[in-house]
């Protein structure tokens, strides 16, 4: 063999290293899935009203595997945390998508629907239960801050948020925070809410290395301004929870 055989072999098997070893730390770089990814995306356009970027991600969220149910179900559940506009607009731009997408002869898999609730409490016991769960932390004495200032609107968390939209199986837990956070740190000036919200996204199982991956993506998709601020309310959550902070 040439020499000048033998250096193309070799260049050809050093570069086929180098490819592989870039695609496997590309692969480690990301603590978020392919789908959990798409749920930021998807949640923080939506909410700021970007339909133009919305679009494209909306067809990416399906690529990447969510079926039709989840994100429709990511666009029902941010109405609770951006109000009822942003999520019907959003809506309405992913049957424009599903729309396209059939008529270039893709078909999209719908995925399960929600499961029936039999449980037999109220819906206020049942909310309750649930935030117990999200949280770790058992509900107990009299109410305070705004739940007392005002009891009606702590009863529309219980039975309508935690009762009727957190008890959907469509989501998994994590993915309704990832839906949760991505809104609020998009929006931007909730940090009281971030704090909380990033507090039971721990708690449900997301680690650090998501979250952090999480206002990443909010940078690239809303701006920077927003990824900023969330950042040291994400630090001083992890400080108060070091058994959390892996």
């Amino acid at each position: 063999m040439s020499m000048k055989k033998l250096l193309i072999g070799l260049a050809l098997i050093t570069g086929s290293a180098f490819d592989t070893d870039a695609q496997e730390n590309k692969k480690a770089v990301h603590a978020l899935s392919g789908k959990q990814q798409k749920i930021v995306s998807i949640s923080a356009l939506t909410a700021k009203g970007d339909l133009e970027h919305l679009k494209p991600e909306l067809n990416a969220g399906l690529d990447s595997g969510l079926t039709v149910n989840e994100i429709k179900e990511v666009l029902v559940h941010l109405y609770a945390y951006s109000g009822f506009p942003r999520s019907l607009r959003g809506l309405q731009t992913f049957m424009a998508v599903l729309d396209e997408r059939k008529a270039k002869g893709i078909t999209d898999k719908p995925g399960p629907s929600a499961s029936a609730i039999n449980d037999k409490r109220s819906k206020y016991e049942r909310g309750k239960a649930m935030l117990e769960k999200l949280s770790g932390v058992k509900e107990s004495g009299p109410r305070k801050s705004y739940a007392a200032f005002s009891p009606e609107i702590e009863e529309f968390l219980k039975e309508h948020l935690f009762a009727d939209i957190f008890e959907r199986d469509v989501l998994d837990y994590t993915s309704r925070e990832l839906v949760t956070v991505s809104v609020i740190t998009a929006l931007g000036g909730l940090e009281p809410m971030l704090s909380s919200h990033l507090g039971l996204s721990l708690n449900v199982g997301l680690t650090p290395a998501q979250l952090t991956e999480m206002i990443d993506n909010i940078e690239v998709n809303i701006g920077k301004k927003e990824a900023d601020d969330a950042r040291p309310v994400l630090a001083k959550v992890l400080d108060s929870n070091p058994l959390k902070n892996k």
